[in-house]
């Protein structure tokens, strides 16, 4: 398998992509699809990731799950060690994520993420690796499909996403008139409260808020 990376890091010539693949689905059967976390969420949190120059910014920003005023933000900056490669963005992405959110002070109940979960072709995108790191629940929140096929509009609102006759994830209309977004399990939750979770938190934009905040956030730092 090809690929052209977007920075000039260099991997080590022992690296395969397909070894790489071959550890995605084996960590893939370790994602608990079931839900682990309180009846009551208190504290929830958006996890992004931006690039500048060689340097790779994780941003994790903790909201009130009521009101979703901002409680704390953590900002982690690590020198990029891994290429753009498509399906193996939680290798480049994990490390600067997980530092920032090493740094929180308040423990989320649950975790936002900017990216693929369990709707990934080898099942582990970046939510469902980033969760099994951090074992606690996450949740996959991407603006495009990756992978998979759109299925009608059920009773619930929203349309499963299926992948080989498996439901991996929905696609979700949060506000009318806008395009949709892609929920997926990441860890220890299952689908249904995924959406609902990610429902509660989209208000004034399509975007869930936490995403959306821990963006706004990446976007100020990679700036600077």
């Amino acid at each position: 398998m090809g690929f052209e990376p977007r920075l000039p890091v260099k991997l080590s010539p022992r690296f395969s992509v397909e070894k790489a693949h071959m550890m995605q689905l084996q960590l893939s059967k370790l994602v608990i699809r079931e839900d682990q976390l309180p009846e009551a969420i208190n504290y929830v949190a958006g996890v992004d990731v931006a690039y500048a120059k060689g340097v790779s910014v994780g941003v994790a920003a903790v909201l009130d799950f009521n009101s979703l005023s901002p409680v704390e933000s953590r900002v982690a900056r690590l020198k990029t060690r891994f290429p753009y490669i498509p399906t193996l963005l939680s290798f480049r992405e994990i490390p600067p994520a997980y530092s920032a959110i090493k740094k929180l002070q308040t423990q989320p109940d649950v975790f936002l993420i900017d990216g693929q979960g369990f709707a990934h072709p080898y099942r582990l995108g970046f939510a469902t690796h980033l969760g099994l790191a951090i074992d606690r629940p996450t949740i996959g929140v991407a603006k495009s499909l990756l992978c998979g096929k759109v299925e009608p509009v059920g009773d619930y609102g929203w349309s499963p996403l299926t992948d080989r006759g498996e439901i991996i994830g929905a696609e979700v209309v949060t506000k009318p008139g806008t395009k949709p977004i892609y929920v997926s399990v990441g860890h220890r939750v299952s689908l249904r409260r995924a959406i609902d979770i990610v429902r509660s938190c989209a208000r004034t934009y399509r975007i869930p808020e936490p995403v959306r905040r821990a963006h706004v956030i990446a976007g100020e730092e990679k700036r600077k």
